[in-house]
């Protein structure tokens, strides 16, 4: 049995073809659908997924829903809610509970489409249960299919063929834009010729200068700014399992933020445990801090302040708490 997780962007055949050709037993599928961009972005990636849905559901007679990531952009919120679907869906069996044997599921997490923030937060939330779940590795699974082709160079070739054949209709080859810029029609011609000869005109103008740019930048233009910056940082996850102790570490500093000192995170820790703060204790929180610092799980981060290290959480170490949240309740 399988699910498979797919953030819809602009591709059609990468989302489905592979499964039809390789013969795929997919009987779930849960379609992403983008929210944020312009009005027709988000339209067209919407009549994708419809697409997408009723072919799921015809061709590979899979149970699909659609649902909506609000930013595609949000790194951290991609990240909880991939964790939370992955984990959600290992969790399934043949009756839409908890199974185990034959009857438990496998996840296939597609990487191919939906912005790099989404797919980037994906693979490493898959990755991060891989960890935290060693038994159920084998059945989690990210993948990428390549395309046989890409249309943008073929569209980029017709709209060059385009142009070639304003130019020549601009020229004399059938219609008299003038000679003011290729933008009036000749006086003797009626004014059919005048508006179809600014048509060409304005066409022309535009498809030469969509060519430039295209030749100048490639398939994208600028970099846009995503909050304070123009840069999405894309934490990498850790290879290790957290043990219970520094689970506790982790989401006491996830409460707090951070800490002057190591001495001050542990007698923050002994007072919610209601333990008595001893040098043992102490030292025991040391040991958990420095296997969860950048020389170990890299969760936490150190900055040396005198004769002391003002901790925090890192990246990865938010999105861990952030992920791991339910668990903090539970613990509590």
């Amino acid at each position: 049995m399988q699910t498979h997780i797919v953030p819809v962007g602009f591709d059609y055949d990468r989302m489905i073809a592979p499964l039809i050709r390789d013969q795929f037993d997919v009987d779930r599928v849960i379609l992403l659908e983008g929210t944020v961009g312009s009005e027709a972005n988000v339209e067209y990636s919407r009549n994708i997924a419809r697409k997408l849905e009723q072919d799921f559901t015809n061709l590979l007679g899979a149970e699909t829903v659609r649902e909506r990531l609000d930013d595609v952009y949000d790194y951290d919120a991609a990240f909880e809610r991939a964790f939370d679907l992955i984990n959600a869906e290992l969790d399934r069996g043949s009756d839409g509970e908890s199974g185990s044997g034959d009857d438990e599921r496998e996840v296939w997490v597609n990487l191919c489409s939906m912005p790099r923030p989404v797919s980037f937060a994906f693979a490493t939330a898959a990755h991060s249960i891989m960890v935290e779940r060693q038994d159920d590795r084998d059945r989690i699974h990210t993948y990428y299919t390549a395309p046989e082709k890409y249309l943008e160079t073929e569209l980029a070739e017709e709209l060059r063929a385009t142009r070639d054949l304003l130019r020549e209709l601009s020229e004399g080859g059938g219609v008299d834009v003038g000679s003011n810029g290729g933008r009036g029609g000749s006086d003797d011609r009626g004014d059919d010729d005048g508006g179809a000869a600014d048509r060409i005109a304005d066409r022309l103008a535009t498809t030469t200068e969509l060519l430039s740019e295209f030749d100048e930048r490639g398939t994208t233009i600028g970099a846009k700014r995503i909050g304070d910056s123009h840069v999405i940082e894309l934490p990498v996850a850790s290879f290790q399992n957290v043990k219970p102790f520094e689970e506790l570490v982790l989401f006491t500093l996830g409460e707090y933020g951070e800490f002057e000192s190591v001495s001050e995170l542990a007698e923050t820790l002994a007072a919610d445990l209601n333990e008595e703060y001893t040098d043992s204790f102490r030292s025991k929180v040391i040991y958990n801090v420095d296997r969860l610092g950048p020389g170990g799980k890299g969760y936490i981060e150190r900055e040396e302040r005198g004769k002391s290290y003002r901790t925090t959480l890192s990246r990865i170490g938010q999105l861990w708490v952030r992920a791991h949240a339910g668990d903090e309740r539970e613990l509590a």
